[in-house]
């Protein structure tokens, strides 16, 4: 798989943040209070100056109504995505994006198979959790499923403040409007995440 650079991401969602901010007509103090992200915090991200955690950008993706993938991708390739249809066909894999490796996240990588589709309601990803770690989310947008499905290695998954492990080939469905999290097993756990949006 590619990695993207971690300048490239947080250029990327710089100008997302700062696009998505100028849509809604938000001051930082407005998007600031729909995200519970700070003002400075907001302000350094979209100047550049700071790389989110995904915690982070999941706050923000969350406040502000956006998908997840919609701040990772560069500003043109966005737009078009929210603007257009999908007509690839599945085996199309040009509009592939590079992994992610945010600064921030040393043990969770992100690469993004499908971008957020405004016909579909979903966006899919396949992440990696290395070194034991555990990764949590807060609530995401009321209506938010995820369907995760193992490909290798152990991932223990906490929903409704219990923890259930699956295997490889092993799946289960999160209702990810709760806070919930992600841990790392086996050393390295790779996993498929669909995450549908309520339309």
């Amino acid at each position: 798989m590619l990695k993207d650079s971690g300048s490239k991401i947080t250029h990327n969602v710089a100008q997302n943040l700062r696009r998505v901010r100028g849509e809604r007509k938000l001051s930082l103090d407005g998007a600031s209070q729909l995200t519970g992200v700070s003002k400075a915090m907001l302000g350094q991200i979209e100047r550049g100056e700071s790389s989110p955690t995904i915690a982070t950008l999941w706050k923000i993706a969350t406040g502000l109504q956006c998908s997840f993938s919609s701040f990772l991708g560069n500003t043109a390739t966005t737009h078009e995505n929210s603007q257009e249809s999908s007509q690839e066909t599945s085996n199309d894999t040009s509009a592939l994006q590079p992994q992610v490796e945010l600064i921030a996240d040393p043990n969770m990588q992100v690469l993004t198979l499908f971008p957020f589709d405004p016909l579909t309601s979903f966006e899919v990803f396949e992440l990696v959790l290395s070194h034991h770690h555990e990764q949590h989310s807060t609530a995401h947008q009321a209506g938010v499923t995820e369907r995760i499905h193992v490909i290798s290695g152990v991932l223990s998954v906490m929903q409704n403040g219990q923890w259930e492990t699956l295997k490889a080939g092993e799946q289960c469905v999160l209702a990810a409007d709760k806070a919930h999290a992600y841990r790392d097993d086996a050393g390295e756990t790779r996993f498929m995440a669909i995450i549908h949006y309520p339309q």
